[in-house]
């Protein structure tokens, strides 16, 4: 083999070596999460704006909040890396398998928080500044440090943190908070347990075995199906309150109205059926909370 061929080979795989890095670091972050929260984020700044918001201002709130989530996602990973060993489906993530220590995870986050909250200090406002940093420190500390190995309430009480974005880009855009970004923080409190559960309940032996207390292992198959319904109940009957409190228009009532009404019908399924009506469940949560965003604004800017 040629020198320059050699050389070539070196070069090729120092950078598929440097491309895998960056996976791991980018998959630290909880991408899923992190897209989640960016929709919820960019859904309450086109309300406050009645439209599509100044594009440096989006721009730079996304970034923030893209580096705030993925912040709080990493030192979850850290906090959490020996119930990581365990958990099955969490084995393979960057700091069980050895692919990144914890130190390195650590100083990772540290600077994509202080990074975020320049962000949203120096280039949109002090008040989403802080917002941003109390929803990561509420993750971090309060759900992922405190609640989370304590009570089977966990993600109900730490439900909150991912609430927090809409309060975020509602700020972003008028300094301020406002009813809407209230009212979807309110529906994303609500969605998250049913959401999470429906989760868990294909995950049962897995938390059980990791001693994390999530309520289908503690409080058994039968009680979570029926908490799932209790709080999808009111996750409708809060979405729905919305118009009468003059908060939204008829729009975003009609919408919420057929969405929440499904929403019911996958609840109900899941309290009489298995694992298989718990994924549908949790797959139209996801399309649920991406249709009450789209249709909040559909409202916003034409009512």
């Amino acid at each position: 083999m040629s020198v320059s061929a050699r050389a070539e080979r070196i070069a090729q795989t120092r950078a598929a070596a440097f491309a895998s890095r960056l996976a791991d670091y980018y998959d630290l972050g909880k991408p899923r999460i992190m897209y989640l929260l960016l929709i919820t984020t960019a859904a309450s700044m086109a309300m406050a704006a009645r439209g599509l918001p100044a594009l440096p201002l989006l721009g730079w709130t996304l970034l923030g909040g893209a580096l705030a989530a993925m912040s709080a996602g990493t030192l979850n990973c850290v906090f959490d890396a020996d119930i990581d060993r365990i958990m099955r489906r969490t084995q393979a993530r960057p700091i069980p398998a050895l692919r990144i220590s914890i130190f390195a995870a650590t100083m990772h986050a540290i600077v994509m928080g202080v990074l975020s909250f320049c962000i949203f200090y120096f280039r949109v406002n002090p008040l989403a500044a802080w917002l941003s940093l109390a929803g990561n420190v509420y993750y971090v500390v309060i759900y992922t440090m405190w609640l989370k190995r304590r009570t089977p309430q966990n993600i109900v009480i730490g439900g909150a943190a991912g609430a927090i974005p809409p309060l975020v880009g509602w700020a972003a855009v008028t300094g301020t908070i406002g009813g809407p970004a209230i009212g979807l923080f309110a529906i994303i409190f609500l969605w998250t347990p049913p959401h999470f559960w429906a989760l868990a309940l294909n995950s049962e032996n897995d938390y059980a075995k990791a001693a994390i207390p999530m309520l289908p292992n503690v409080a058994g198959e039968a009680h979570t199906k029926r908490a799932i319904v209790a709080y999808t109940y009111a996750l409708v009957a809060t979405s729905l309150l919305l118009f009468p409190l003059h908060v939204m228009g008829l729009i975003y009532f009609a919408s919420a109205l057929v969405t929440g009404g499904l929403f019911i019908v996958y609840a109900r399924k899941v309290q009489r059926g298995g694992e298989a009506a718990a994924r549908a469940l949790f797959r139209f949560s996801l399309l649920y909370l991406a249709l009450v965003c789209a249709f909040m604004v559909i409202d916003r800017i034409f009512s």
